[in-house]
C-alpha cells in the first residue's frame, strides 16, 4: 500500500527504465472483448504511450506494464516507451472512475492509498483496507467494477 503520489513516482520510474517493450513480454498482447475489460478501457480513456483515446485506432490491446495490466491503442504502441504524463493521467483517470473506496464505500481522499490486485489498481482510502482487498480480492475487484460502471455512466 502506497500514497497516491508514490504510486505515480514509483510508475514513472518503471516506464522510465523499463518501458513498454521490455515488459510487455510477461503477457501476450490481446483485444479484449469482456464486460470487466470495457469498463477498464473506459476508465483508462487514452493510450499510455501515444495519449490517443483508446479505440480510436481499433481494439485495444492489453499488456503489463510492471504489475499492472493497462491498455495500449494499437500494435504499433508495442514498440515504444510509456510517456510518464500518459502514465500519470491514467491513474488519475482510474482513480476518477473508482471514486469510493470499495470496502468502506467513501469518496477517495484527495490522496488515495492503493494496492494492485490481479494486474488492477485499486484505490482505498485508508491503509486497513488493503488487508480486507487482499483477503477477498474477486468481491472487491467486483465492487470497483460496479463503482466503474456508475461513474463512468455520470
Amino acid at each position: 500500500m502506497k500514497s497516491f503520489r508514490t504510486m505515480i513516482a514509483l510508475s514513472l520510474l518503471t516506464v522510465t527504465v523499463f518501458g513498454v517493450q521490455q515488459l510487455v513480454e510477461a503477457q501476450q498482447p490481446q483485444a479484449e472483448g469482456g464486460q470487466r475489460d470495457q469498463l477498464r478501457i473506459a476508465a483508462q480513456q487514452i493510450c499510455p504511450v501515444s495519449g490517443q483515446k483508446l479505440g480510436a485506432h481499433g481494439k485495444p490491446i492489453k499488456v503489463k506494464v510492471g504489475k499492472e495490466s493497462v491498455y495500449l491503442c494499437c500494435k504499433g504502441c508495442l514498440k515504444t516507451k510509456v510517456n510518464p504524463k500518459h502514465w500519470s493521467t491514467i491513474h488519475t483517470n482510474y482513480a476518477k472512475a473508482q471514486g469510493k473506496c470499495p470496502v468502506m464505500k467513501k469518496q477517495l481522499p484527495q490522496k488515495p492509498k492503493w494496492t494492485i490486485v490481479d494486474g488492477r489498481i485499486v484505490y482505498v482510502c485508508c491503509p486497513p483496507c488493503t488487508k480486507k482487498i487482499d483477503a477477498d480480492p474477486q468481491t472487491f475487484l467486483s465492487k470497483v467494477d460496479a463503482l466503474y460502471a456508475a461513474n463512468l455512466q455520470k
